[in-house]
This record gives C-alpha cells, structure tokens and sequence, in this order.
C-alpha cells in the first residue's frame, strides 16, 4: 500500500505528464502520417500439377501387409516412369504400418488386434498437364489406391509475384491520394513501405475431363496475390 508521503509526489508527476499531452508544442512535433494497404492480384493458367497417391494393404502378418503394399508402390512407380515421369519429380511421402483393432460393441471385452494396415504414400510433380488424366488412370490401375490430394501451380512464380507486388503497391498509393483528398492535405513522401502475406492460391472455375481419361479434374486457375504496408507522410 502506497504511503501518504508518496501521494503528493505521484500527483505532481501525473500532472506533469497531462500538461505535456496537452501541450500544443508537443501535438505539433508529432509527425502526420498517412498509412494505408494495398493488394494486387494476378491469375495465370497452370502448368504444373501436384499429386499425392498412395497404396494401403491390409493382412493379418505385419511383414506381409508390408510386403503387399511394397509392392503396389513399385507398381506405381514403374507406371509413373512409363509415363515418362522423371525421377527427380517423385518423393516419397510417408511409410506407415498400424495394427488394425476390433472395437467389440461389449463394453467389458479388450480390443483386439485382427491385422495390419501398411501405407506407402508418394508425392508427385506433373509438369504436363496433358499427361494428367492418363498418368491418374495408371496409378489407380497400377496398384495406387489412395488418392491424398491434387493441386495446381505455376512453375515459375517469381514474374508473376513482381506484378501481384506492383499492382499492390499501386493500389495502395491510389488509396493514399483518395485518403489524402478526402482529408483536404497533400500527400507526401513514402516513409517505409513493407510486403506481408500473399502468395499462390487455386482458383477452380469449373470441371473439365481430363484427355483420354474418365477420371474428372478441377480446370481452373491460380491466383498469386501481393500485400503491402506503405506509410506516407502529409506535406506541409
């Protein structure tokens, strides 16, 4: 608890504090500023695509379930290099192996483990978009019978993303000067101008088959987007 010899003293330091908030000096030394965002968009047509498939097999033995889905990935691979897919856009994803357990619907009885399920997961890297239905349809038919997701890109994204950052920081001056005129002052100078968020995202437009496949695929496009931070100064 503070003591009563302290109180006066507290009291003329918070006085001091308010007279200099309320100090015109003070208010006229701080700088006025004008700070504003900008977003800039850009869509392009993909060229790339990105596949995750896997291969699952069950068996009662650990080593045959395995074995099993072992050999179902070199299955996939070997259709994938037919294909004509390089070495170089095949990962392997993850290697797993768990016991398969029987939930018995009586409450008293332990569950019990009746097998084994291995999965064998690989990510791909389809630089044809043409081969995209015919390289789905050898996976599946060659043993792949997980499909863990697919997606769109742009090979190179770096031109694209200098102009989702120009149009951004377009947008943002545009933003300023409207802010500037509403306010009846003059824009001045930029004081610091910094980048945040952004990047690629899909933008699926409708459904399209793929060549000689059954297998549909999203045809659409990808959307690179840029945002900055400006601040600018208000001239005198």
């Amino acid at each position: 608890m503070l003591s009563a010899l302290h109180l006066p003293r507290m009291a003329a330091l918070m006085a001091i504090g308010l007279g200099l908030l309320a100090s015109p000096g003070l208010a006229q030394d701080m700088p006025r500023q004008i700070s504003v965002t900008g977003e800039g968009q850009v869509e392009a047509v993909p060229d790339m695509a990105l596949i995750s498939v896997g291969v699952e097999a069950d068996d009662p033995g650990a080593r045959a379930a395995m074995d099993r889905a072992a050999a179902g990935a070199q299955a996939v691979l070997a259709a994938l290099a037919a294909a004509g897919i390089e070495a170089r856009d095949i990962q392997t994803g993850q290697v797993m192996l768990n016991p398969v357990w029987d939930h018995r619907t009586d409450p008293d009885a332990a569950p019990r483990v009746t097998g084994f399920r291995a999965v064998i997961s690989m990510n791909l890297r389809l630089r044809d978009l043409d081969k995209l239905g015919p390289v789905l349809d050898a996976v599946v038919g060659d043993g792949a019978n997980r499909l863990g997701g697919l997606s769109f890109a742009v090979a190179d994204p770096d031109p694209l993303m200098a102009q989702a950052r120009a149009l951004a920081v377009r947008d943002a001056m545009a933003r300023a000067r409207q802010m500037a005129d509403a306010a009846g002052v003059t824009l001045g100078e930029v004081l610091s101008i910094s980048e945040h968020g952004g990047g690629a995202r899909p933008m699926m437009m409708g459904m399209a088959e793929a060549r000689a496949s059954d297998i549909p695929v999203a045809a659409g496009e990808v959307s690179l987007s840029a945002n900055v931070s400006m601040v600018f100064a208000i001239a005198e």
